[in-house]
C-alpha cells in the first residue's frame, strides 16, 4: 500500500472521527453549562460567557483537522 492509498482512506476517516469528537464535546459542554444555569441563574452570564469560549475553541480543533484534511489532499494526486 503507498501511502497516496493510505492518505485516501485514512483523510475522510481522520476527518470523520474529529467531527464526531467535536459534536460529542459541544453536545457535553452545552448540556453541562445549561445544567449550571438552571441551578445557578444569578451566574448565567459567567457560565455563558465560559461555554461560548470553551464552543469555539472546539471548533477551532475541527476546523484544524478540515484544514489539514485539505493540505494533505494534494499529496494524494
Amino acid at each position: 500500500m503507498s501511502y497516496q492509498t493510505a492518505l485516501a482512506i485514512f483523510l475522510p476517516l481522520g476527518l470523520a472521527i474529529a467531527a464526531m469528537g467535536s459534536a460529542f464535546g459541544l453536545g457535553r459542554a452545552v448540556s453541562a453549562a445549561m445544567e449550571a444555569m438552571g441551578r445557578q441563574p444569578e451566574a448565567a452570564a459567567k457560565i455563558q460567557l465560559g461555554m461560548i469560549i470553551g464552543c469555539a475553541l472546539i471548533e477551532a480543533l475541527t476546523i484544524y483537522a478540515l484544514v489539514t484534511v485539505f493540505v494533505l489532499q494534494g499529496k494524494i494526486s
